[in-house]
């Protein structure tokens, strides 16, 4: 009996745990450009972290365009800039820049959830950092 209640109180306390970590909705990025460049870069940046694997994460794509150097792209993971980028006004190629871009973002993010694991946090918590 003893066995039985400390098996139900593990398989409890796993499902609180998974229940916890599900509460954030993951897996959005979320489109705060302006111009029709802007939004073609979202839309092949959005397709390519798509394609590429699951998400996990949240992004924020901004655009501040601008009539003389064009649009400056920036792109936000937890409140923090990852990315950021001119795109000219006569940009051709943008689906490669944004695959490009796709690409770097994803390596920036495994990196800091890497460093985020790594992290000493004996005295502080992760948030008082």
């Amino acid at each position: 009996m003893n066995r039985f209640c400390l098996a139900l109180i593990l398989v409890l306390s796993a499902g609180v745990a998974s229940a916890a970590e599900e509460d954030e909705m993951l897996g959005f990025i979320v489109d705060d450009t302006i111009s029709h460049i802007g939004h073609d870069f979202y839309y092949s940046f959005s397709e390519r972290l798509r394609a590429t694997s699951p998400m996990d994460f949240n992004l924020v794509v901004r655009e501040r365009p601008s009539a003389r150097w064009g649009s400056l792209v920036t792109v936000e993971f937890q409140q923090r800039l990852v990315y950021r980028r001119f795109l000219p006004p006569n940009t051709v190629e943008l689906k490669d820049e944004a695959y490009d871009a796709a690409d770097w973002v994803r390596g920036q993010i495994v990196q800091k959830k890497l460093e985020a694991l790594l992290q000493d946090t004996t005295d502080l918590e992760r948030d008082e950092l």
